[in-house]
C-alpha cells in the first residue's frame, strides 16, 4: 500500500548551493541545489562531465579523490548538516539512513562471499533489529521486496551464479536491507537489456513508492527517466539548467540543452533520425568534427542498394560449452553494403555469434563463409587478406586500446601486421582512418587515457577501419555511450557504410536503435533466429512471442 506524502512539508534530503572543487582550486559543481522528498524519484540527468555523480557522491558525504567541497550545504530531515559531520560520523549513515547503488553491480558484491552473507553483514554492521533472528527475518523480507527467492539455497549462492539484473537486485536489496530514508542510484541500469531493466526499474519504483524512500535516481537516459522518475533536474557543466516534475521536462523542455538531450533519445518508431538532428540544428558539436562550423553532412536514411549476391553466409552455426548449448542452428545472409542488426537479451549468443564470424571463437561447427569461400574456424588459421576483409569493434574502447600506446599506435597495429607498408605509407593510412571518424590529425598523438568515451570508440573504429574491411562487427559499441555521444557513433557508421559500401553486423540489447542503424533485423533467442525480415517487417509485424514480449519493454518518451 503506498504512502501519501505530504510533499509541502516533507523533507529527506536537502542540496543547498553545493559547490565542489579540484584540490587545485578549478570549481565544478557551482551551486547545485535540490531537494528529496519521501515516496518520490527525482532523476539527475546529465552527460558525462556534468557533474552529477560528483552531486550523487556528495549526498552520501564522499568526494572522490582529488576533489573537495568549498561551499553549500546538505541537510538531512532533522536538520543535520551532512557535509559538517566527522568522517565516521558520514560513515555510520552510509548504508543505513543513506545508501547507494552503483552503476555495475559487480561493485557493489563481492565474489567471494554468498549473497545472503553480503546482505546480512549490512544489517549486522548497522545493528539492524534486536537479534539475529530479526536480522534473518530482514534479510529474507528484502529479498522478496527485490523480486528474488528468499529461500535458504538462493542465499548461498555466489555472486557469478546470477545474471546481471540478479546481480543488480542483490546490489539493491543490499541498499535497501537498513530502509533507508535516501537511497542514491547511479546509472543502475546502463547495460541492462530491455526486460531486465523493465525488473529493475519496476524493483526500483515499488520500493521507493511503497516504503516512502526518497530516491536519487542518476542517468543520462531520458527514456528511462520517464519510467520512473517524479521530477527531472537536468545539469550540464556542473550546474542545473533545468528542473521540474517530469512530464513538464520532457515534453516541454525549456532549456536549449534539454531539448538537445531529448532529440538524441532513439525512438523505436523512426521518427527522427538521431545524430543528424542534432546535427543540423547545431545544438551538439560532433566530438572531433572536422572543421566543426562547416556545414555537416546529413546521412541518408538507408545505405547504398545492396547486390543480390551474398557477402557473408552463416550457416547452421553451433556452439556448446559442456552441455549449455549457446548456439543453436544460427543460419543467415549479408549482402554487401547491408546493415544487419543482431537483437537479444544477454545470454542470447549473440555477441558467440558475432565472435564466431570474426574468427575471435574457432569451437564452433558449421560455417562461416565471405563471397562465397569457407572461412577457417579461427583468425590464426584465415589469410592475411580474410583477416582485413572483416573486422571487430569491440563494446569497451578503454579495454581494447592499449592505455600505454598513442591512438596513431594503435591504428597503426593491423597495418604493421600486414607488413606490406613502409612507415609512411602507414601514417598517411592511419591519419585517412581518424579523418574517416571525424578525428582530427592531433589525435595521432594521443594516448586513451586523454580521450572522451566518444572519442576513444571513433579511435577504435578507426583501427578496423584502416584496413578498408568488407564486413564491420560491432559489438555494442554504444551501449555505455551517453545518448548524444551514440547519436553521433551511429550517425558515424550510417555515413561510413554510405561512403565505403562495407556491411555490418551490429550486436545490440537496445531495441530503439533498430531503425536508426539497420536495414535488416535478427532477434535472437537460447541460441537460435526466432525471428528476421527487414527491420520495419520485424518491429510492426513480429512472429515470434520473445519479439513481441521484447517490444513491450522497450522505455519509451
Amino acid at each position: 500500500m503506498s504512502t501519501t506524502i505530504d510533499h509541502t512539508t516533507t523533507v529527506a534530503l536537502q542540496v543547498n548551493d553545493l559547490r565542489v572543487a579540484t584540490t587545485l582550486g578549478k570549481e565544478i559543481l557551482h551551486g547545485v541545489s535540490f531537494t528529496l522528498v519521501p515516496g518520490r524519484m527525482l532523476a539527475l540527468v546529465g552527460e558525462s562531465g556534468s557533474g552529477k555523480t560528483t552531486a550523487g557522491l556528495a549526498c552520501l558525504g564522499y568526494f572522490r579523490a582529488g576533489l573537495e567541497h568549498v561551499g553549500g550545504t546538505i541537510g538531512l530531515s532533522d536538520e543535520t548538516d551532512l557535509l559538517s559531520l566527522s568522517d565516521a560520523g558520514r560513515r555510520g549513515l552510509r548504508g543505513g539512513s543513506i545508501s547507494y547503488v552503483p552503476q555495475d553491480p559487480a561493485l557493489s558484491l563481492n565474489p567471494a562471499m554468498r549473497i545472503g552473507t553480503q546482505i546480512m553483514e549490512v544489517l549486522r554492521v548497522h545493528d539492524y533489529g534486536a537479534s539475529e533472528a530479526a536480522r534473518v527475518e530482514r534479510l529474507a523480507e528484502v529479498l522478496t521486496d527485490v523480486g528474488l527467492p528468499n529461500d535458504a539455497a538462493y542465499q548461498r549462492r555466489w555472486p557469478h551464479e546470477l545474471s546481471g539484473g540478479q546481480q543488480q537486485r542483490v546490489g539493491i536489496a543490499m541498499a535497501f536491507a537498513f530502509r533507508p530514508e535516501v537511497m542514491v542510484m547511479d546509472e543502475p541500469t546502463t547495460g541492462l537489456d530491455v526486460t531486465t531493466q523493465a525488473l529493475v526499474l519496476e524493483t526500483i519504483h515499488q520500493l521507493v513508492s511503497k516504503h516512502a524512500v526518497a530516491g536519487l535516481y542518476i542517468t543520462h537516459d531520458l527514456a528511462v527517466v520517464s519510467e520512473v522518475a517524479d521530477e527531472v533536474a537536468v545539469m550540464l557543466a556542473g550546474r542545473i539548467v533545468e528542473v521540474g516534475p517530469c512530464d513538464d521536462v520532457l515534453h516541454d523542455p525549456q532549456h536549449a540543452y534539454t531539448r538537445k538531450l531529448l532529440r538524441a533519445v532513439p525512438d523505436l518508431a523512426g521518427r527522427h533520425r538521431i545524430g543528424e538532428v542534432a546535427a543540423v540544428t547545431g545544438a551538439m558539436p560532433i566530438i572531433g568534427f572536422k572543421g566543426a562550423a562547416s556545414a555537416p553532412r546529413v546521412v541518408p536514411a538507408t545505405p547504398a542498394a545492396t547486390t543480390s549476391a551474398s557477402l557473408l553466409s552463416v550457416a547452421d552455426l553451433r556452439l556448446s560449452y559442456g552441455k549449455t548449448t549457446v548456439l543453436n542452428g544460427l543460419t543467415l545472409e549479408l549482402g554487401r553494403g547491408e546493415s544487419l542488426m543482431l537483437l537479444g537479451e544477454s545470454g542470447s549468443g549473440k555477441t558467440t555469434a558475432a565472435r564466431c564470424i570474426a574468427g575471435l571463437n574457432d569451437n564452433y561447427t558449421g560455417s562461416v563463409s565471405l563471397a562465397g569461400k569457407e572461412l577457417a574456424p579461427g583468425t590464426r588459421q584465415r589469410s592475411a587478406e580474410e583477416r582485413h576483409r572483416i573486422q571487430y569493434v569491440f563494446q569497451s574502447p578503454l579495454s581494447s586500446l592499449n592505455p600505454r600506446r598513442t591512438i596513431g599506435e594503435s591504428v597503426e597495429v593491423p597495418l604493421h601486421m600486414s607488413g606490406t607498408f613502409s612507415r609512411k605509407e602507414r601514417r598517411a593510412l592511419v591519419l585517412e582512418a581518424l579523418d574517416q571518424v571525424q578525428l582530427a590529425a592531433s589525435f595521432i598523438d594521443r594516448r586513451p587515457g586523454q580521450l572522451s568515451g566518444g572519442e576513444r570508440q571513433r579511435a577504435a573504429i578507426a583501427r578496423a577501419l584502416v584496413n578498408a574491411p568488407s564486413v564491420l562487427v560491432c559489438d555494442e559499441v554504444t551501449s555505455a555511450l551517453d545518448v548524444s555521444v551514440q547519436a553521433s557513433i551511429i550517425d558515424l557508421l550510417r555515413t561510413l557504410q554510405v561512403e565505403t559500401g562495407m556491411a555490418m553486423v551490429f550486436v545490440t540489447h537496445n531495441i530503439a536503435l533498430a531503425r536508426h542503424i539497420s536495414q535488416r533485423l535478427a532477434v535472437l533467442h537460447a541460441g537460435r533466429i526466432v525471428d528476421m525480415g527487414t527491420t520495419d517487417e520485424v518491429l510492426e509485424n513480429p512472429q515470434h512471442s520473445y519479439t513481441q514480449e521484447l517490444l513491450t519493454h522497450v522505455p519509451t518518451l
